[in-house]
């Protein structure tokens, strides 16, 4: 079981409210997360502390729509989402809300420059105006000579900076990153924090990151932790 506090920032983007998650696999229950209020504001900067298995993951996938809570409710610019459809919070998702997760997750099928176009395209199916092109989000992580690479001949400092390109390239208002550094070296890990947190104060969007690491949770201006003991956040 895993809680986190509530903070109440005005003009929320994201809010979950009494979030229940229990698994169930046959005879076994697990309460995933209970209680969770939480409210995410434009432009702000939170990190999930936790150790594994605290809940972290479970609760960006709910901020994000990917699962529905078995209690509460969640909403995106106080839209609810654990009412609708998957299809629905997929559109949703697309709208706004973009992942960089712990391994890139690249299509290993597809260059980086594909990469980034497809997640691109994806994006600006439902709206209005151009996504930054993948030469240009290239360039913006250093990899501009790397656009015909495939996953594979990358290294893994390079396939999370490709993997954070492909998310500014579906202009978040909301980028949720799940341990992103957690595969790489502490020097990688730092530069590619970095990268995003330029890119967050430059663009303006909110920015939530899970972590097991107190340095990595130190760097934003809001720590909420998630413990089976009781909430915490400073």
């Amino acid at each position: 079981m895993s809680v986190a506090t509530t903070v109440r920032p005005t003009a929320a983007l994201a809010a979950c409210r009494a979030v229940g998650v229990t698994y169930v696999s046959g005879e076994t229950r697990v309460e995933a997360l209970q209680g969770i209020d939480l409210e995410v504001a434009p432009n702000d900067h939170i990190a999930l502390l936790g150790r594994s298995g605290s809940g972290k993951t479970t609760l960006l996938h709910v901020l994000g729509g990917l699962i529905v809570p078995t209690s509460g409710t969640i909403t995106w610019k106080g839209e609810p989402l654990s009412t609708l459809d998957a299809a629905a919070r997929g559109r949703a998702r697309a709208r706004g809300i973009a992942y960089v997760f712990q391994g890139s997750n690249l299509l290993p099928h597809l260059s980086a420059w594909e990469n980034i176009a497809f997640a691109a395209r994806v994006a600006t199916a439902d709206s209005d105006g151009p996504s930054p092109s993948p030469d240009a989000l290239l360039h913006l992580v250093g990899l501009a000579r790397k656009g015909d690479a495939l996953p594979a001949e990358l290294s893994g400092g390079e396939s999370q900076r490709v993997a954070v390109a492909r998310a500014l390239a579906q202009r978040p208002e909301l980028l949720l990153c799940d341990e992103p550094t957690g595969q790489l070296d502490s020097d990688t890990g730092r530069r590619v924090l970095d990268m995003i947190e330029a890119f967050r104060r430059e663009r303006g969007f909110a920015l939530v990151i899970a972590t097991h690491d107190a340095d990595v949770a130190a760097r934003a201006p809001r720590v909420a932790q998630l413990t089976g003991d009781g909430p915490v956040e400073t």
